[in-house]
């Protein structure tokens, strides 16, 4: 068979898996199902790396094929996904066609970072195997928390939720392509965000089961 199917593409394979069902839980308007496999879907990116950087014997394709496939998942988790969530939340409202608008333009600025990101990052790994120390622009896996953290106010917002959730889609593309440097989470960093996301899955399930 085509590609690579080691342990160390398996996260990013679960990945994508729990963003597609999360994507199925949005059409269906079960939202809390469907933000609950955008944290699962982040916190497989957070450890992707980590794990493909074990086999320490990757050849130069693996190197690449990591690069390609791990993009191509963040734009299906974190740039198709939140954006399905923002069409189906403006369905409920009769403005699809302007949730649709704001959804394309958050992909498309996605995909945009993404590209730039692969050809940079391809460029770095020719000088050195290091880690990079600094993000460009806002990366697209900060997506994972930003838009479970707008669902626990859901029920504050009410009606007027659809239409922040669409300008934070708007916010959150214009950050993916500001040339701005952002320092890169370290293991301290990567464990006061799986702390975060722990709290933000705790309160949605409580607003949840309070029917809030």
């Amino acid at each position: 068979m085509l590609g690579f199917y080691d342990y160390t593409v398996i996260l990013t394979y679960l990945g994508v898996v729990s963003s597609i069902i999360g994507m199925s839980f949005a059409v269906e308007q079960h939202y809390l199902y469907a933000v609950i496999c955008l944290l699962v879907s982040g916190l497989c990116d957070m450890f992707d790396g980590a794990v493909a950087r074990t086999k320490k014997n990757r050849t130069e394709m693996e190197k690449k094929n990591g690069i390609q496939l791990d993009s191509l998942a963040d734009v299906v988790c974190f740039g198709a996904f939140p954006a399905v969530i923002g069409y189906c939340l403006g369905m409920e409202c009769k403005y699809s066609l302007l949730f649709a608008i704001t959804g394309a333009l958050y992909v498309l600025c996605a995909i945009i970072r993404l590209a730039y990101f692969n050809v940079t990052e391809e460029e770095r790994q020719k000088s050195t195997d290091g880690k990079r120390k600094f993000y460009q622009g806002l990366p697209v896996t900060s997506a994972a928390l930003i838009f479970p953290f707008l669902f626990c106010f859901r029920g504050l917002l009410d009606a007027y939720f659809p239409f922040v959730y669409a300008g934070a889609l708007v916010v959150t593309a214009v950050c993916f392509i500001t040339n701005f440097r952002m320092k890169k989470f370290g293991m301290k960093g990567n464990v006061v965000m799986l702390i975060a996301g722990a709290l933000l899955l705790a309160i949605l399930l409580v607003l949840k089961f309070n029917g809030i």
